[in-house]
Formats: C-alpha cells, structure tokens, sequence
C-alpha cells in the first residue's frame, strides 16, 4: 500500500518539480500559502542550504495549519536551538521552549501534562531535536514517552552527527561515513558498519499510534504526515531526512536533490505505520544505485579514490536493496 498523498502530475520533463500555481488551491503546499504561520521566520544563523531549518520549518507551519494555530513546541539543545535563538534574539513565532539536550521528550510530556491539567485539550504539543539529542542523549526520555503513550509529536531532524559542536559522529550517523571521530583511515575507513540504531523501527517495536518517515526534498508528503499525525492522539513519531551541507561535504544548492537520491537509493525508506504496523510506504519512482548518492558528499570521498573501495560501496548497496525487500519499495 502506498501513502495516500494526492497524485500529482509533473509538467516539466525529466523533473520532480511542481511550480504550485499549476495546482488548485486544495492541492498546493503549505508553504505556497501567504498566510502560513511561518514558524521559522527569517534572520537565524543556519548555514546555507541548511536542510534542518528547511524542515523545521515545513513540519512547523503545517503542524499550525493542522492546529489551528494551538500548539506548543519543545525543542531540545542543537543546531536547530542554536541558529535560531542566539541570545536575545529568537527567529520562532510560536510559542516555543528550548530544553537540555536530552530531555526534550520529557519537558514536552510535561508540557501535554500541564495542558491536561488544565482542561486544555485544545492545545497540542510538538518535541523536536536533532538525530544527536533523538537518537542518542535524549533516548532514554523518548523511549520513555512511547511506553507511556504520552500525547506528544516527536519530530527527529536526522542529519547523521552532532553538527553543531563540529561534526561528532551519532548512533544515526550511517556505515563509511567520515566523521571527525570516524576518520576517513585504516583499513575500514570511516564510521564502523553495523553500529547505531534505526528509532524509526525501535518507535514501531513500541506500537505507539503513529509512526513515519519523510525527507525535505518531498514536501507534500512531510506535510501529509504532520497532518496525520495530529489527527491522532497519544505518541507520535516523524523522523525527517534532512541533510547537512557542512558535515556531510555537499553543495549547498544539492540538499533537495541529495535528500531525493537518498529515498530514491533506498537507503532511506520513507513510509508510515499506525499500531505497530506499516500501512504505507512512498515508493521509489526512478531506482538508481548507491553511488549516485554517495559521490555527492565528501564524507564518503575516500570511497572513490584510487583504487576505489569498491567493496564497501557494495555493501552499502546491500543495505539499500535490504530495505527495498523489507518495505516494497519498487513495483
């Protein structure tokens, strides 16, 4: 089953583009409305071509649109926090919380708890960090907040390290890849395979309501999703694909397409689950192999040099047709 996002036709050749003035209104973007919330305002510190502040500010406005404006967000310590408030100065225009870095899901639990309290039901409450204070520090409080069934959103920018304090490798960070503490030497350059853990897959082993993957370089679909999401109740879970041109070693110009090859490798399975079972998953339009994605980020240039490591790069491939089987990807 695929997601039920609405079938859209491209008019440019060759192109995965869609100008939105050749939508109807129904069908166009939150972020082509002029009266978005435009959570994310202008003037934070991101780096250019920044696919976390990209993110966050698609999943924010139409987490508001799908709110009607009633919601809280809980963000927890990272790249996200930093560039958008260096004190005393804030680029959110909603009413938003900065936590430490590891308990984001916790203070956001506590946040929905107080609401409750209060009779507040309409009110809802988004956390949201980094793959570092996600995956790793703030795990424990996120595991926490799935077995308690807690009436929080938590929303994962995923871009593989610890950016924001000089690119530190993380449990997300993927096999191969060139850290500052996963060096591109030895004999099995780069971070080790085999290491990290897969949240999206550890939230549906929690069966909690709502579970889903997305990437910046598809925005109707990470749109679709925030929606849904707030349609239910309980814990929810969207972990967003959001590349890094800084630590990754990508132009600031390929984010989208970077994030694009990704899903359209396979190595980042985009689909959706509610109770514990998958019930869609976007499917691969035009397959193309790992390498295509690879050469694109200088974290994996000690792959293509000479000679090539061409059997890493096959394993890398292993993982890609891994998840092809896994979530049927391809027709």
């Amino acid at each position: 089953m695929t997601v039920p996002a609405q079938q859209i036709k491209f008019y440019q050749t060759g192109s995965f583009a869609v100008g939105n003035r050749l939508l109807d209104l129904e069908d166009r973007s939150v972020q082509a409305d002029t009266d978005r919330a435009n959570a994310l305002t202008s003037g934070h510190r991101a780096c250019q071509g920044c696919g976390e502040a990209l993110g966050a500010r698609y999943a924010l406005d139409a987490a508001m649109r799908a709110t009607q404006g009633q919601m809280v967000a809980v963000n927890a310590t990272g790249c996200l926090e930093v560039f958008s408030t260096p004190y005393p100065q804030t680029s959110w225009q909603i009413p938003w919380i900065h936590s430490l870095f590891g308990n984001a899901p916790a203070v956001a639990t506590g946040v929905a708890a107080a609401l409750k309290a209060k009779g507040r039901t309409d009110v809802r409450v988004i956390g949201q960090g980094g793959d570092g204070g996600t995956v790793d520090i703030g795990f424990a409080c996120l595991s926490g907040m799935f077995e308690r069934n807690d009436d929080v959103l938590f929303i994962c920018y995923d871009n593989e390290a610890y950016m924001n304090t000089g690119v530190q490798r993380s449990g997300a960070t993927p096999p191969a890849a060139r850290t500052m503490t996963t060096q591109a030497v030895g004999p099995e350059p780069g971070n080790a395979f085999g290491q990290g853990k897969n949240v999206p897959l550890i939230a549906l082993a929690h069966e909690i309501p709502y579970v889903a993957t997305a990437t910046v370089a598809e925005l109707h679909d990470l749109e679709y999703k925030v929606r849904r999401a707030m349609e239910f109740r309980g814990a929810r879970y969207i972990h967003v694909m959001v590349p890094c041109p800084l630590g990754w070693g990508s132009a600031a110009c390929d984010t989208i397409r970077v994030a694009r090859l990704a899903k359209e490798s396979g190595l980042f399975p985009v689909f959706e689950a509610e109770d514990g079972e998958v019930t869609g998953v976007v499917k691969i339009r035009r397959q193309v192999p790992v390498e295509e994605y690879l050469r694109l980020q200088g974290r994996y240039a000690h792959l293509f040099g000479d000679p090539p490591r061409t059997d890493v790069i096959a394993r890398i491939q292993a993982m890609a047709d891994r998840n092809i089987r896994r979530f049927g990807l391809v027709e």
